[in-house]
């Protein structure tokens, strides 16, 4: 059987999880491969590009379309639900699942979109999506390896010198709110005290106070203050109104930038959009 396309494998998803019972994503995997009754090897068989399994990956975009329909929910990291909503359309007993309605509910008059709007849809969907899988993954690996996350992604914005230098300084300190300096410039010209912390809730305005204070200790005017959570408004507005200038990077602006700087994520393949060159084909 030909592996099938992601709306295909909605309804059997939902189905599957009917029970109200937690899934795994790898249970869910193998109960889906059993329903379209596939080989091991359409299960582990490869986009051209060899980044990812076609079937995995289908299944992962039928969740995501779920998820934004609110039919299942991820009640903790790689555990899937159905919800009373999904509950719901599974005792209106339909055909298939209609992936134009779902999108329905969350982006409305989707149908009216140009195809430009919809790449540009489809891409933020794919960013948003990719972004939120770069905080799970950065959440389940250990401090030693935020802190090497933290060099790579300054070193690639630019700042810091080389990998050896930043290496040295980063995560080192420990000094009254500090975790580390590093070089505004590959001259060292001027420094920038960085504050590290992969944590859960939100960083109120007493941790960048503190920070803040550490700053004002070694006479420093710039800081750096990052973390894998957010920041209450309280902290926010705090930077605002002080001297010393300091950037808040909160775990959706992190994403955002090793995506962009190419850390931890790799390019699978790219599109040209054109146009017709109408001064082309204007004669001389």
């Amino acid at each position: 059987m030909a592996i099938p396309d992601f709306q295909t494998i909605m309804l059997p998803l939902l189905e599957i999880l009917g029970d109200q019972k937690e899934k795994s994503n790898q249970e869910l995997h193998d109960r889906l491969a059993d329903v379209f009754k596939l080989t091991l090897d359409e299960v582990n068989q490869f986009y051209p590009t060899g980044n990812a399994k076609i079937f995995y990956d289908r299944i992962s975009w039928s969740k995501t379309y779920l998820k934004k329909a609110l039919l299942i929910s991820s009640p903790k990291r790689g555990v899937v639900k159905i919800t009373n909503r999904g509950l719901d359309v599974l005792k209106s007993t339909p055909d298939k699942i209609d992936l134009k309605y779902l999108m329905g509910i969350v982006t409305p008059a989707i149908d009216e979109k140009t195809p430009e709007e919809y790449i540009e849809y489809g891409y933020k969907t794919i960013v948003d999506t990719l972004s939120k899988d770069l905080l799970e993954k950065i959440k389940e690996c250990p401090p030693a390896f935020f802190e090497k996350l933290v060099i790579d992604l300054l070193l690639a914005m630019g700042y810091g010198g080389s990998k050896q230098e930043a290496g040295k300084i980063i995560g080192k300190s420990g000094d009254a709110g500090i975790d580390g300096i590093i070089n505004e410039d590959k001259l060292g010209l001027d420094s920038i005290y960085v504050q590290a912390k992969r944590w859960e809730g939100s960083v109120s305005r007493p941790e960048i106070q503190r920070f803040a204070g550490a700053l004002a200790g070694k006479r420093a005017k710039k800081g750096i203050f990052i973390t894998t959570s957010s920041f209450t408004k309280e902290a926010v507005e705090y930077v605002s109104m002080i001297e010393s200038r300091i950037i808040l990077i909160d775990g959706e602006y992190l994403a955002k930038l090793m995506i962009d700087h190419d850390i931890g994520v790799t390019k699978i393949r790219s599109y040209d959009l054109k146009r017709i060159d109408s001064d082309y084909f204007i004669e001389d």
